[in-house]
């Protein structure tokens, strides 16, 4: 059995979804299928999923959507029309958007995850109405009975341990099973959603709640490359990638899969397929618990900024007990999370994506530090970005961080500060957000070139 999640670009119109369900039917292990809400057409078009938060916006400010109305049922007509269905799946979307409207508004959270999640839920309902077009026997699967219940929390939910005992009965169906990513039900009953890009997670959760053989996710690329192919051109294909070093890259930036969607599938040891949609045939890249390291030290290197760096110093930091527990429970008051903590025998920086602090914020953390750990010098330096080279390799390649400082030195960036995981499956170096597309391919030139 496979679980197969297609991404937004992949069911962006009818000709894609055509493609989505020719892929389903040729492979009879492909029993349940997991969609996103329709995409992009065009670099300039817009998600059906920000139409949907648009429309929930306009209703919440003045009530006064139907433009925004209009423009999500236009996309799903001119899909439902190109694929020959009947009217009536066109009826069940308009019905079932007019229902999330008159729905209780009085909390915005809850009412725009209602309505974010139609994108999905109606894009199930109709690739389950193509597929039994096409002579197969396919079924919508509403998430709530079938058991993916999560927290209640809008926008941000994670999936709760009951859930997989209820989901591992969807590997019983009959025929093919389309099941809506990105949103699932709260205890209490009320649609709550993932963050953005969260049908990764539902594949994932899937996946592993009925242990399926393969967990394939269908996107717009052949494989995932060793650095972005926006900084680099024509890079090197990953044709196989360890759980970590994929963990290590969704961190750091590579945008194939949500940060998160690994975790499940991870804890169950499936192996994953990324494929190309409109080129199935291509080999994709597969993420596996273990491989055989036989192609150099680095698989991949990725880069991500809006970082800030807490730089503190005190004379006899290292003898002083509980200083490390004291500065992170400052940062847990204000609801701070941090990245990592590089450190020495009288420094210690913690970096936090800066899009935590605000100035009153910052100005509280500063405050405290000094008060309460009495250091002798506290600076908050903005503007940074994370670069990591990633590979399974590296924990037993002798002068990898020489190498990536010779690269760094000789395309003239400094290195502002530099942390190796105990794993060894990382190296990371810090930049000013400037320099970081050069620092990643002046890194890809000495590794891979």
């Amino acid at each position: 059995m496979k679980v197969a999640k297609f991404g937004g670009t992949s069911l962006a119109s009818a000709d894609q979804i055509k493609k989505v369900c020719n892929i389903i039917v040729k492979d009879n292990d492909r029993k349940l299928i997991v969609v996103s809400a329709p995409g992009k057409r065009n670099k300039d078009d817009i998600k059906v999923t920000d139409l949907l938060i648009s429309l929930a916006e306009k209703h919440l400010e003045d009530g006064n959507s139907e433009k925004e109305f209009s423009r999500v049922i236009k996309r799903f007509s001119d899909i439902i029309h190109s694929l020959g269905l009947g009217g009536e799946t066109l009826s069940a979307i308009m019905d079932d958007l007019n229902k999330k409207l008159s729905l209780d508004a009085s909390d915005p959270g809850k009412f725009t995850d209602s309505l974010k999640a139609a994108g999905e839920d109606n894009c199930a309902r109709l690739v389950a109405d193509y597929l039994n077009k096409l002579g197969k026997e396919a079924h919508y699967i509403n998430p709530g009975e079938a058991g993916m219940i999560l927290s209640k929390e809008f926008g941000n939910a994670a999936v709760l341990p009951e859930s997989y005992e209820k989901l591992a009965k969807l590997r019983d169906r009959p025929g093919i099973s389309v099941f809506p990513g990105f949103f699932g039900y709260s205890a209490d009953g009320e649609i709550v959603t993932f963050s953005r890009g969260g049908s990764d997670i539902t594949g994932s959760i899937l996946a592993a709640a009925t242990c399926t053989d393969l967990y394939e996710n269908f996107t717009d690329v052949d494989s995932v490359y060793a650095v972005n192919p926006n900084i680099v051109a024509n890079p090197v294909p990953i044709t196989v990638l360890t759980y970590r070093e994929m963990r290590e890259l969704s961190y750091a930036g590579f945008s194939i899969f949500h940060e998160e969607a690994l975790a499940p599938v991870y804890h169950k040891g499936i192996p994953v397929a990324i494929k190309n949609t409109n080129n199935p045939g291509a080999p994709g890249t597969t993420i596996v618990m273990h491989k055989e390291v036989n192609k150099g030290p680095v698989v991949g290197i990725a880069s991500d900024s809006g970082f800030c760096s807490i730089n503190i110093r005190k004379y006899l930091m290292n003898r002083e007990v509980g200083f490390g527990r004291k500065l992170l429970q400052i940062l847990e008051d204000e609801n701070l999370s941090y990245e990592h903590t590089p450190s020495g025998i009288d420094d210690i920086s913690v970096i936090l994506s800066q899009g935590q602090l605000d100035n009153e914020k910052e100005k509280r953390v500063v405050k405290k530090i000094r008060a309460e750990l009495e250091v002798d010098e506290i600076q908050i330096e903005h503007d940074l970005a994370l670069v990591m080279v990633v590979g399974e390799g590296a924990r037993n390649a002798i002068g990898m961080a020489s190498r990536a400082a010779g690269a760094f030195a000789r395309a003239g960036v400094n290195i502002e500060m530099i942390n190796q995981g105990s794993s060894e499956v990382s190296i990371m170096f810090g930049v000013k957000s400037g320099d970081a597309e050069k620092s990643v391919k002046c890194l890809y030139d000495e590794f891979f070139c």
